[in-house]
């Protein structure tokens, strides 16, 4: 066989993504034995009905063509006023390329603000595609470590600390995945500041920005002069429970989006037609938002309550999103050894923080996208595999372990 592009070979180096531990567990559970997953952020209830009838009633009226490359206008029209809530900052259809899912939102804004050799930063805990998503165009990767101590919140001064002359591109994500920290006004402050002291383009992965739980969410978008330089990236998964469907956008200035637009071309060719209006009306109607942000509010709750008493375990972040971040660190040093032990001996799969960068280290990310009675479960579990590293000379305790 020839040899593999280096460009494919750096996506994952040394061949690991960070899911290994959920990999297992599927493998397992194919096998036959019975794992509790809370290890992957996808709804465990279906696309509001409504949604679904749109999308039926689409393909019945004959949308099953191709569509426009950058997104149909009522759908970019749609995505434009869902901008305009989220980041309260005014948004045209102009501003709006709709693409296959946020992973592809972000794929397009990393390749239009880097160039092979050029250095982007990125802050550590971050979603697992990152890294890869900058490597795939060519880009080195600096890595900042947003530390637990100082509730996942990055400062100017590990920003400042990493930036080189060839340094280009800043990507950020709140309410982020996997702690659920929601950054500051101070935090988004410092960080506009410093990207316009070195010309940055910032990246704002925002697809959380509906479950803000206890937070409120504020865009980079939204500060001083920060809309020229400024790609947010979103999309209706999460919002709208609709993470199968693969729609996403792209929100940034004018000129990114036209250049953009050739990117689709060749890389996708656009959104199925049917899809695209359905996605429009889902969007236009707000169908599931607000129950979906009440439900992962009410299982956050409960989770952190059924947790109560596990003195070992700490939580961090957790203000928002799908997650709940747990700091194991009084007990396991290594997030990825904790996980791979509670799912041997407790049948559960958890993501290691170690997933997500070297800030998360120590900690393991308990996904809340199971029904409640599960997630008393997972909080049994959890406690149970706890208790057995805090209890030396038992078996299972920590000095067995060791």
């Amino acid at each position: 066989m020839p040899k593999l592009s280096n460009r494919i070979a750096a996506i994952a180096p040394g061949g690991k993504n960070g899911w290994e531990v959920h990999f297992a567990a599927a493998q397992q559970a194919r096998a036959g034995r019975d794992v509790l997953f809370c290890s992957i952020g996808d709804h465990d209830f279906a696309t509001p009905e409504e949604s679904v009838e749109a999308c039926v009633r689409a393909l019945r009226e004959g949308k099953h063509h191709y569509s426009d490359i950058p997104g149909i206008a009522r759908l970019r029209d749609a995505l434009a006023r869902i901008s305009e809530t989220s980041t309260g900052v005014p948004t045209k259809r102009e501003n709006i390329i709709a693409t296959i899912g946020g992973q592809a939102a972000l794929f397009g804004a990393a390749q239009a603000c880097v160039d092979p050799g050029d250095h982007a930063i990125i802050v550590s805990p971050y979603y697992a595609t990152y890294p890869g998503t900058f490597r795939l165009a060519g880009a080195e990767v600096g890595v900042v470590l947003a530390m637990p101590e100082a509730g996942f919140q990055p400062t100017r001064e590990v920003l400042e600390a990493a930036v080189r002359p060839n340094t280009r591109a800043l990507l950020i994500n709140s309410p982020n995945n996997p702690t659920g920290t929601i950054y500051t006004r101070q935090t988004l402050a410092a960080i506009a500041e410093f990207a316009i002291a070195h010309d940055l383009w910032l990246i704002s992965d925002e697809v959380y920005w509906s479950v803000a739980g206890s937070g409120t969410h504020l865009s980079p978008l939204a500060l001083p002069a920060m809309a020229e330089r400024t790609l947010v990236v979103n999309s209706l998964s999460k919002s709208h429970a609709m993470t199968g469907w693969r729609v996403g956008w792209l929100r940034a200035p004018e000129e990114v989006i036209r250049q953009l637009g050739e990117l689709n071309l060749v890389v996708t060719y656009g959104l199925p037609e049917f899809i695209s209006w359905a996605a429009a009306e889902a969007a236009e109607n707000r169908w599931g938002v607000d129950e979906i942000a009440a439900t992962y509010a009410r299982r956050r709750e409960l989770f952190l309550s059924a947790l109560a008493g596990a003195n070992s375990l700490g939580v961090r972040g957790s203000e928002g999103g799908m997650y709940v971040m747990l700091d194991v660190r009084a007990i396991e040093p290594s997030g990825e050894a904790f996980a791979w032990r509670l799912l041997e001996e407790e049948a559960m799969a958890v993501m290691p923080g170690e997933s997500y960068g070297p800030a998360a280290t120590g900690h393991v990310r308990v996904s809340l996208c199971l029904p409640e009675e599960k997630l008393k479960d997972a909080a049994a579990r959890l406690k149970r595999l706890s208790q057995r590293y805090a209890a030396p000379g038992k078996p299972g305790g920590k000095e067995a372990a060791e």
